[in-house]
């Protein structure tokens, strides 16, 4: 989607004009609300945010497939390693790293 310069609105404007962007949002503009001169948030309809988070899970679930499908052809392959023996390096390889990394 391409905008213009009338979808670019600062935050101190969007403020005093907010019902009037809120109705152009639900009529399907995009505004981009800036602070100090830069991109700040986004306004838009609801119901094309809800649709560009289904879009968002599905493009998780292809690359999800992708991944099984990898792993398939490496089982075929016999490209395999027991499951113990991963995490028992992963914990050592854990273990070497430097104080701080890695950690919550």
């Amino acid at each position: 989607m391409t905008f213009s310069a009338a979808d670019v609105v600062p935050l101190t404007q969007a403020r005093a004009k907010l019902s009037e962007l809120a109705d152009q949002a639900k009529a399907g503009a995009e505004k981009i609300i800036t602070k100090n001169g830069e991109s700040y948030v986004a306004l838009i309809d609801a119901e094309r945010l809800d649709y560009y988070h289904r879009l968002e899970r599905e493009h998780i679930h292809l690359l999800l497939l992708g991944e099984i499908d990898k792993g398939l052809a490496d089982l075929e392959a016999g490209r395999t390693r027991d499951a113990c023996e991963a995490l028992a390096d992963l914990k050592r390889a854990a273990k070497r790293l430097p104080a701080g990394v890695g950690s919550r």
